[in-house]
């Protein structure tokens, strides 16, 4: 799907584009969601603009993820959030600044590019230049990052608590959502390195206009901010991971525990069984009339001692 906007006094207004001959020539933004290669052609044919293909976008050598060209053309492949905020994941957006006109290329709708829209529709964001649209895409996917920190944190700290209340069978249960937890961590650590990445790079080249150097290092700031958050859960989670494990542990040996003082509890008795179970001619005891009796008494009194003196010791 193509979406072609046109810069009115500050608003982007859209243009949606059926056919070739829909993309206007004095297009501000053309927006490419999971295009067909009929309409990747088009806006090559039409504009002049190689698109990157599919492969190309999710290159991860830093050169391949921001450059210029040679024809002074800007190109940038960053993260942004999906499924925000259920499971967030990173899909990777391709960003071409081509003199007055910015391509966007991106596989799947995105929260962050539905919030930029409706915010420009409503007046609450000017766009002055193509940058200022990748600007406030990045500014808008700092704020997600840290709406998802915020849900995240409220999360691990809801399983903390849990962690001490609830029965061994379902320290499994808190060990995979402690994981998952992790893994959304992953994915936001992720996007704030590639952001810092592609901010720094938009520092040093010349495409970035002296007004809006203040606005890029604020970025940066809240960007560091949220990764000294982001670093604390992780080491929180990891934390709480390591006392999972350990209450499993120690459930998993108070079980062999009972195994072992039952096989020491049972051993004299054993014993016993085992000497008077013997087939030799010459044994006393057997003409005894109250040899198997006694026998008994002797083995319930061996069971007893044992379990007594482990329950004075405290082991019980």
């Amino acid at each position: 799907m193509i979406t072609a906007y046109r810069l009115d006094n500050g608003v982007l207004r859209p243009h949606p584009v059926n056919r070739a001959g829909d993309l206007p020539a004095d297009a501000f933004w053309i927006d490419l969601l999971a295009p067909t290669e009929e309409e990747r052609h088009w806006v090559e044919a039409r504009y002049g603009q190689a698109l990157p293909s599919e492969a190309a976008v999710e290159e991860i050598e830093f050169s391949s993820r921001f450059f210029t060209d040679e024809h002074d053309r800007l190109h940038i492949r960053s993260f942004f959030l999906y499924e925000y905020p259920e499971r967030p994941r990173n899909v990777t957006v391709a960003f071409i600044l081509e003199g007055g006109r910015l391509f966007t290329l991106r596989p799947e709708k995105l929260e962050t590019f539905h919030v930029f829209k409706q915010q420009v529709q409503k007046g609450h964001r000017r766009v002055d230049r193509p940058l200022d649209i990748l600007l406030s895409l990045f500014e808008i996917k700092v704020d997600q990052i840290a709406d998802v920190l915020e849900a995240l944190h409220k999360r691990i700290e809801a399983i903390g608590i849990r962690l001490f209340e609830v029965e061994e069978e379902v320290l499994e249960t808190i060990l995979k959502e402690l994981n998952a937890a992790q893994d959304v961590n992953d994915q936001l650590r992720l996007g704030m390195v590639d952001k810092q990445r592609v901010l720094s790079f938009l520092l040093r080249s010349d495409h970035c206009p002296a007004d809006r150097i203040g606005f890029l290092n604020e970025i940066l700031r809240d960007i560091e901010s949220l990764a000294s958050h982001s670093t604390f859960l992780f080491e929180k989670g990891d934390a709480l991971m390591n006392v999972t494990l350990g209450r499993i542990s120690i459930e998993q040996n108070k079980i062999i525990k009972i195994f072992s003082i039952a096989a020491v509890v049972l051993l004299p008795p054993t014993l016993v069984a085992s000497i008077y179970g013997m087939n030799f001619r010459h044994m006393p005891e057997l003409e005894w009339p109250w040899g198997y009796p006694l026998a008994i008494v002797i083995m319930v009194l061996s069971a007893i001692a044992p379990y007594l003196l482990f329950k004075r010791k405290g082991w019980l």
